[in-house]
């Protein structure tokens, strides 16, 4: 959706409206009217104070190759139009792609048009940048500061994961293959070495059965058998863990009843829904289950900027 500069009101359009606004009303006090600095001003191409006269500044053009030359984002960053129901372009088709390349979850395929898979993964993604840009706001809608924030952290076209503003690959001091963040929907994989491998969406416990935060341990691996017997003997459904569950203890080896496993809902992915473990599609839950081991660390966080986590790690 096209809306309005925030200054000048040059258009808005959406499922209602569509075109552009009236031109803005001049001063109607005589003591202003006929200055034309002051008509400027308002109508959004001026501003003038006891440090500063003369127009606006343009905003600094996008910087990640992904969002160049898009004249749909250029609007955005400059702060013309905010991206929201009813909108479509390839500009929003290149943020939805990036956001589905930073392990944000986004049921099907890119499409440039808005829906409530872009909105969920537009609001996750904000929950986690406004850790690192207080401006950010949790909207689901692409507005300036969003598209800054996704430009800073978004990895170059045809990569995966995310530039900056990564966990640690250690809590309290002990090296972990994943990190579980639970507001922001993701799960990270690194390797022996504290390396980041991917990213993937996940899906966490609901209000009434959260998910524990602190540093769980593989316990056990099953394979797609041990998964649909269990499905089959605890939910009366062969499919509901996916297919494969790495099963969870407390690093201290209590029982933690938390599982990461797949799942046969993915469309539910970046949302609160599960009875407490972490869901995964099948096909992130194939590459987890591939690379851990009994014994390997998990930390589950609210945030990736947890103080339990150490310094922030490069990017593989």
């Amino acid at each position: 959706m096209q809306l309005a500069h925030a200054a000048s009101g040059q258009h808005v359009s959406g499922p209602n409206a569509t075109g552009p606004f009236p031109t803005a009303a001049p001063p109607t006090d005589a003591r202003f009217t006929g200055q034309s600095p002051l008509v400027d001003v308002a109508s959004g191409q001026h501003v003038s104070g006891p440090n500063v006269t003369g127009p606006l500044p343009p905003a600094a053009p996008l910087a990640n190759a992904r969002f160049t030359g898009l004249p749909q984002l250029a609007d955005v960053a400059s702060g013309q139009r905010v991206l929201g129901p009813g909108s479509q372009g390839d500009g929003l088709l290149a943020v939805q792609t990036a956001l589905r390349d930073m392990g944000f979850a986004f049921h099907g395929a890119p499409d440039g048009r808005y829906g409530q898979y872009t909105a969920r993964a537009l609001q996750n993604f904000q929950v986690h940048a406004s850790r690192t840009f207080p401006t950010v706001r949790p909207t689901g809608t692409l507005d300036a500061p969003t598209l800054r924030a996704l430009d800073a952290l978004a990895p170059a076209p045809g990569a995966r994961g995310q530039s900056r503003a990564l966990p640690s690959a250690f809590y309290d001091g002990q090296p972990v293959r994943v990190v579980v963040a639970l507001r922001e929907h993701r799960t990270f994989l690194f390797d022996p070495e504290g390396r980041l491998v991917d990213i993937f969406p996940n899906a966490a416990g609901a209000t009434a059965t959260p998910t524990r935060t602190g540093l769980k341990m593989v316990r056990a691996k099953l394979d797609q058998v041990a998964a649909e017997a269990a499905g089959a003997r605890l939910w009366n459904d062969r499919h509901v863990f996916g297919a494969r569950i790495l099963d969870l203890s407390w690093a201290d080896g209590r029982h933690s009843g938390e599982e990461l496993h797949g799942t046969n809902a993915p469309a539910l992915l970046g949302t609160d829904v599960s009875h407490g473990c972490i869901r995964h599609s099948n096909e992130a839950v194939l590459v987890l289950h591939d690379a851990l081991s009994a014994g390997d660390r998990v930390a589950i966080v609210e945030h990736v900027d947890d103080p339990h986590l150490g310094v922030q790690v490069p990017v593989s």
